[in-house]
């Protein structure tokens, strides 16, 4: 069969860790369960019959024509396929009735994130295979917070499942891949709110060997001792690092840059 490597698939082959990550989503009764690339089915199949039994709806998005229409031909109930780019669809499809499931290409994990940050309805969670270390930077905590940490972890609370090997795919990647789930949090400031702490966090990490401070008084055009104190006044010295921060000290910063 015909692979696609334009769209950067690896098929998983280890079948012994599907259970696990259907175990992971906790399907509940009515429940939409949306895969992205389900590929040759090795995901899909089993999950469709997990589906059945709680009466849950399986929605799949597939952009290879070749795989789409191979999934059409098994004629599997239960399951909806909907072909064509998975991140100009999603934004219509995922409510927060839904859950989020799929082995990701690795050139659109960053873009997927930010759609499902960006997301008026966030699915309530999210189970992906990832790049290994897009999946431990996601999960960092001080004294290793990052700026992908950070945004993530604004949204959601990321949980690192397993992790996975290059010979679990067909053709095996280059890296070690990881399963990570991203459970939905309840907005804890306002829109508006969000998007002044998606322009601190930016700025705190915009040069992660620097300080915090200087980051700040650069990327707010303020005086350095203005932005020590602005430091200090979350509860951190002023030669802290950006990675020294934790979730709660950056939004407390981004609500007193905001004013």
């Amino acid at each position: 069969m015909h692979m696609s490597h334009k769209l950067g698939q690896h098929f998983l082959i280890n079948k012994t860790v599907i259970p696990k990550i259907i175990a992971t989503l906790d399907l509940q009764l009515g429940e939409t369960v949306v895969e992205i690339g389900p590929g040759k089915g090795a995901l899909t199949l089993p999950l469709v019959k997990a589906c059945q039994k709680i009466n849950c709806q399986l929605v799949a998005i597939e952009k290879d024509l070749d795989l789409m229409n191979q999934m059409k031909d098994l004629n599997i109930e239960g399951l909806e396929i909907i072909p064509g780019d998975a991140l100009k669809i999603l934004p219509k499809l995922i409510t927060n009735d839904s859950k989020l499931v799929g082995n990701i290409p690795y050139y659109i994990t960053g873009q997927l994130l930010r759609i499902l940050s960006e997301a008026k309805d966030p699915p309530k969670a999210s189970v992906l295979m990832v790049q290994e270390e897009v999946a431990e930077r996601i999960c960092s905590k001080p004294p290793k917070m990052n700026l992908l940490s950070a945004i993530t972890q604004f949204w959601a609370e990321p949980e690192l499942i397993l992790r996975l090997k290059p010979a679990d795919f067909d053709p095996p990647p280059k890296v070690d891949s990881a399963v990570i789930k991203l459970t939905t949090k309840p907005l804890v400031v306002s829109r508006q709110s969000s998007v002044s702490y998606y322009r601190l966090v930016k700025i705190i990490f915009k040069q992660p060997r620097k300080t915090a401070a200087n980051n700040l008084a650069d990327g707010l055009g303020i005086p350095k001792k203005e932005a020590v104190d602005l430091i200090e006044s979350v509860g951190l010295p002023e030669n802290s690092r950006p990675q020294n921060f934790n979730l709660d000290q950056l939004i407390k910063l981004s609500t007193i840059t905001a004013k």
